[in-house]
């Protein structure tokens, strides 16, 4: 269920895979691999992604997929 509360700037982990078009599971391989970091402040039930980072990564990707 998404949390209620907005932080302007930031997504949450459903909102991040459905931007980057990947499921939850994809975005939690993202940040193991340390592709992308869950922004200061997020707890472990409520993770919060940078819009700045989240759409860094996805540009990141476009650039390695038209290599």
């Amino acid at each position: 269920m998404e949390s209620q509360l907005l932080r302007p700037g930031y997504l949450t982990a459903h909102q991040t895979a459905a931007a980057l078009g990947i499921t939850l599971d994809g975005v939690r391989q993202l940040v193991r691999r340390g592709e992308l970091t869950a922004a200061p402040g997020s707890s472990p039930r409520q993770r919060w992604y940078s819009l700045t980072d989240v759409q860094a990564y996805d540009a990141r990707r476009a650039l390695r997929a038209a290599a």
